[in-house]
């Protein structure tokens, strides 16, 4: 796909384009990223499912935040190229904050490895006897570092979060991102779905807090069936754990180029990403 416009950024996932008049044109592709690589074989539709899940998502959390004095950087999904319709978003120009702010409410994933290590996120003290799956007894605010691609995002404490932005604006950090795990984890549970962690971007502008980037997504969230939530194992995912769950049986070591997806993964992998946008919306993808 040939944007004529100018390139600013290519992530993982996504190309960032100047829209001018201090806008952005984010453009979501099919492309699917694992253990800081970059997969060779996309996922059909996946970029288009990122995005409106996304705008969707901005809808519902408009109000949390403007109660926070924050609003969201999405100014439209349709007055976009052409060619990127159903899975570009035209966007507000913003300076971003240095962490990324994840949210979690049930331990999974690199938080199950450091609480068996310490009993602990980082610096966030967790009570005995949890496992794999539980649900904490309140969402905690475990921030990481923003990696560049190929590189890792490290989980850093509150205090080092604190010197990197300060201390009001690290606690409105910590207070919005929580607040909006919350509103997130309701409406999902609405969906019977589970919300075990997500992860925000946080931009600034004159006025305050901007939520940026993509929102809610099986990219950014780990989103479980409810009706087979059962703590003590890993658990079944609407999100891209799937994919991550083949590479590892496939004895790929991380660090060679990895490996193509076999078609039944990849049509598995579209299967989920859509099944989580049909379920959480209440509309039929496409």
């Amino acid at each position: 796909m040939t944007i004529d416009l100018p390139l600013v950024a290519r992530g993982k996932v996504r190309e960032v384009y100047d829209a001018g008049q201090d806008r952005l044109l984010l453009l979501a592709s099919d492309r699917i990223s694992a253990y800081d690589h970059v997969l060779p074989t996309p996922i059909p539709d996946k970029g288009a499912v990122l995005t409106q899940l996304s705008v969707w998502w901005f809808e519902q959390l408009a109000d949390v935040l403007a109660a926070h004095g924050a609003t969201h950087h999405l100014i439209s999904a349709v007055d976009v190229p052409a060619e990127a319709v159903g899975r570009g978003m035209l966007v507000r120009r913003l300076g971003m904050a240095p962490v990324e702010c994840v949210a979690r409410g049930y331990l999974s994933g690199s938080g199950t490895v450091e609480y068996r290590r310490s009993g602990a996120i980082v610096d966030v003290e967790l009570p005995a006897g949890l496992e794999e799956g539980s649900r904490l007894p309140e969402p905690v605010f475990t921030p990481s570092t923003k990696a560049e691609v190929g590189e890792h995002d490290e989980a850093i404490s509150y205090a080092r979060t604190v010197e990197l932005v300060g201390p009001e604006r690290a606690e409105q950090l910590r207070e919005l991102t929580l607040a909006l795990y919350r509103r997130g984890h309701e409406i999902a549970a609405g969906a019977g779905i589970v919300l075990a962690d997500t992860k925000f971007e946080f931009g600034v502008d004159a006025d305050g807090l901007v939520l940026a980037d993509e929102v809610l997504t099986p990219d950014s969230s780990r989103f479980w069936p409810a009706a087979t939530w059962a703590p003590g194992a890993v658990q079944p995912s609407y999100d891209k754990q799937f994919v991550r769950d083949w590479l590892t049986s496939s004895g790929w070591d991380r660090q060679s180029p990895p490996p193509e997806l076999p078609a039944d993964v990849v049509a598995a992998t579209r299967d989920r990403y859509v099944a989580a946008y049909e379920a959480l919306t209440g509309t039929t993808f496409g």
